[in-house]
């Protein structure tokens, strides 16, 4: 189960007023080359429903050649499915970002609502209702019981996630195998809710998932969008790239 990292943030982020924080990549030269030789900074943002699934993809770059914003859904779609670009690409938090965009000549990186007026081009992600086979009450004393998936692109960095999120994923013995499906598993009780999930490998190298289960014990959802938020953020930096939010059932 997890610690108190992932029960803080979550508390943290389901109490704070303002929209979540964006996503930042920069793109690196080659493969392995990090950070601080980036030739580019990413920003991205997804669309959501009112139930947490993703309709959407906003993706906003400065080039350090240019020196100069673009928006581009294509570029978004080619980040996760070119594997030559993929492995070029490395997930930052805002500070990195920050200082990413002053060595390619940008100065200060603008505030989040500025950087979301450079979103043009939304690319449209498919979308389906859930499937409901029964009815929405839940059981155990629960109200409701869902399940999601966030899916990835790319291959499972294990001493990526050993490193960044111990909190979140406990890994599996044989999680370097790459025969090994379930990679590692996790979960958190609030008062009311129950979370767990599973973080799958789909083909070896190919993607990666978390599946979530959710069991509520009330009407109310808040908490589903700060952990779909938390998980996302812990899987992307270390290694894969979040391509879409489902809502199974």
């Amino acid at each position: 189960m997890t610690g108190d990292l992932l029960r803080a943030g979550l508390a943290a982020t389901a109490s704070a007023p303002t929209q979540p924080a964006l996503d930042y990549y920069v793109i690196a030269p080659e493969a392995g080359a990090g950070a601080v030789r980036a030739e580019g900074l990413v920003v991205e943002e997804f669309v959501f429903t009112g139930d947490h699934r993703t309709i959407g993809l906003n993706t906003a770059g400065w080039s350090g050649d240019d020196r100069a914003w673009w928006s581009s859904a294509a570029f978004g779609r080619a980040m996760r499915e070119d594997p030559e670009l993929r492995v070029r690409v490395v997930a930052v938090g805002r500070t990195d970002a920050e200082a990413a965009y002053r060595r390619l000549g940008g100065g200060e990186l603008p505030g989040e609502a500025t950087l979301r007026d450079r979103f043009r081009d939304t690319l449209a992600l498919p979308d389906s209702a859930p499937l409901r086979l029964g009815p929405e009450e839940g059981s155990g004393g629960f109200h409701d019981s869902r399940t999601y998936r966030v899916l990835f692109a790319g291959d499972l960095r294990l001493s990526g996630l050993a490193r960044l999120a111990p909190e979140v994923v406990t890994l599996a013995g044989d999680a370097d195998d790459p025969r090994t499906r379930i990679a590692g598993t996790g979960g958190l009780r609030t008062a009311r809710d129950e979370f767990t999930w599973e973080l799958r490998r789909i083909g070896p190298g190919v993607a990666c998932c978390v599946d979530l289960t959710a069991r509520l014990g009330t009407t109310s959802d808040d908490a589903l969008r700060p952990l779909l938020r938390n998980l996302t953020t812990a899987i992307r930096h270390a290694g894969p790239i979040p391509v879409t939010i489902e809502r199974f059932s």
